[in-house]
């Protein structure tokens, strides 16, 4: 992380709240937060779609639009970005390594909502759309070594990015760069990396690493048996971005001028036992380890280079791993020990 104080400016004035905000994903973890703090901007009308039903959604707001539909299909598209002034597309099919390693199809056919959004942003002359990519676009010969230098924008060519979702994810921003080019469609592309917090999954096969390891150090807690699964032996790297600081990466891209894909992720790498062992400090606990060394790993190492994100912005991600996780290992204890159950879709915090 860098240790230079960054001169702040209000980038907010950028945004028109009064033109209508359009949130596809909004359903899920980053969408719902994203929807909650465009409600804290001010924005007047927001529209948040999903295709989950609604009692299902992490975020649920009664001054909001929610909109139920399936943006795989035009039409679906089409009636979610009605009136649209700015569109944020973070709809996806995706989940933790697990997930993207086994359903690589599943990934590549976002594909479909990814364009048909652009589509439908160009044809309802929508000022700005934003779209939510991932630090999986990197070429993975580049991310072989646990000690991987961070990874700059251009570092994702020559292309070579993680099979399945990262290709869909490569792709997609190659479509945003060409509707501004062709149709003037004014397109900004963030390359998220690793993002956690509460209000969001943390069981059920599509839960990131630091909701699984916050969920099992919790598990191993209160059943007593005093041991942890890991995937891996470990010491395969991340930087991990809190949600707070996805959020505000989000809108001040959103507010700028800067077309050219940004990483939006933190610069702090830890290996896999790192932020076990933080979170067995928030919980009072040591746990013995046992690796399961045939596990999807994915790349064997990964961090974000904020060069570029610092001169466009005057701005990065600071939030640390051991206050983020602190955070988000309290709202998962909370859902655990109010419910007595593990399943996220039971547990989704309704905000009204």
């Amino acid at each position: 992380m860098t240790s230079e104080v960054f001169v702040d400016v209000d980038w907010t004035h950028d945004l028109d709240v009064a033109k209508p905000a359009i949130v596809t994903g909004a359903g899920g973890f980053i969408g719902g937060h994203l929807v909650s703090r465009l409600r804290e901007l001010g924005f007047e009308r927001v529209r948040a779609v999903d295709r989950k039903p609604a009692d299902e959604w992490y975020q649920r707001f009664s001054d909001v639009d929610s909109l139920v539909v399936d943006l795989s299909s035009m039409d679906g598209c089409r009636r979610a970005a009605e009136g649209a002034g700015y569109v944020f597309h973070l709809a996806a099919d995706m989940g933790g390594m697990g997930f993207i390693e086994n359903n690589k199809a599943l990934c590549m056919l976002s594909v479909l909502s990814s364009t048909q959004m652009l589509v439908a942003a160009r044809d309802v002359g929508a000022e700005r759309y934003f779209y939510a990519s991932s630090a999986c676009v990197y070429a993975q010969e580049k991310q072989t070594t646990a000690d991987v230098p961070a990874l700059a924008e251009d570092d994702a060519y020559p292309a070579t990015p993680e099979d399945g979702y990262g290709w869909e994810k490569l792709f997609s921003e190659r479509m945003a760069r060409h509707f501004f080019e062709d149709f003037g469609l004014d397109t900004r592309v963030a390359r998220y990396h690793n993002v956690y917090g509460p209000m969001g999954t943390f069981a059920g096969g599509r839960e990131k690493a630091p909701a699984a390891i916050c969920r099992k150090v919790i598990e191993a807690k209160l059943s007593g048996v005093h041991e942890i699964e890991i995937w891996g032996d470990g010491e395969q790297t991340r930087s991990f971005t809190y949600i707070d600081d996805c959020v505000e990466g989000t809108l001040r891209l959103t507010a700028s001028s800067s077309r050219d894909p940004l990483n939006v992720g933190s610069s702090e790498m830890v290996t896999i036992n790192d932020m076990v062992s933080l979170c067995e400090q928030i919980g009072g606990v040591t746990l013995r380890r046992r690796y399961v060394l045939d596990a999807p790993l994915g790349v064997r190492g990964r961090n974000s280079d904020n060069s570029r994100i610092h001169a466009e912005l005057n701005w990065e991600p600071s939030i640390r791993l051991a206050a983020g996780l602190e955070r988000t290992y309290a709202w998962i204890h909370d859902q655990m020990t109010s419910t007595g159950e593990s399943h996220p879709l039971a547990l989704a915090a309704t905000a009204r």
